[in-house]
């Protein structure tokens, strides 16, 4: 069975586990099988967090832990030097990094060998503060994902949010974050 695999990694208060969520409910709404689902340590703000997805066309029979993600979502740079963020990642597989950075500083950085792995960077950090006045890179990062793959589009992304998290958010936040996750969408830089 042909399935991806994604793998978030953050702090606590980031929204790595809403994003591996949202990207699980665009996915549906698509007509797409999936799974999503956290890992937590001790739960405190700024705690290492990871986050999983598998999307696939046909019922997913498995139910364990995501070990050989082709996308890998890092929302904290910081964890690369405390984290092996780079774990059962393929040759093929493609990196989209939270940093100011250029993709080449990142893949440095990431020690990647592969001619074959790609890396994005975005700075959702920012993107998020002056878009939604939070440091929560998730939806920035989602826009990113959903321009260096083909695992999720912008506009089912986009969807998703508005009609899963009108009733929860106000109409300022709802439209900050899809202001994220369009910039996050334009400003992703990859090699």
């Amino acid at each position: 069975m042909a399935y991806i695999e994604i793998r978030w990694h953050g702090r606590a208060q980031q929204g790595i586990v809403t994003a591996a969520k949202m990207i699980g409910e665009a996915c549906l709404r698509s007509g797409k099988y999936v799974q999503a689902f956290p890992e937590f340590g001790p739960e405190r703000m700024g705690a290492p967090v990871k986050a999983y997805n598998r999307v696939s066309d046909e019922p997913i029979r498995l139910h364990c832990q995501v070990t050989d993600p082709k996308y890998i979502l890092i929302a904290d740079p910081t964890l690369i030097a405390t984290v092996n963020v780079t774990e059962g990642a393929p040759e093929d597989a493609v990196f989209i990094v939270n940093t100011t950075k250029s993709p080449a500083d990142m893949r440095n950085e990431l020690k990647l060998k592969s001619k074959k792995t790609l890396v994005y960077t975005l700075d959702a950090s920012k993107i998020s503060l002056e878009a939604i006045s939070r440091n929560v890179p998730n939806t920035p990062m989602l826009g990113a994902l959903a321009k260096a793959t083909d695992v999720v589009t912008l506009a089912a992304l986009m969807d998703n949010f508005k009609d899963n998290y009108s009733k929860k958010f106000s109409a300022k936040v709802v439209e900050g974050n899809i202001t994220a996750m369009t910039r996050g969408y334009n400003e992703v830089k990859g090699e």
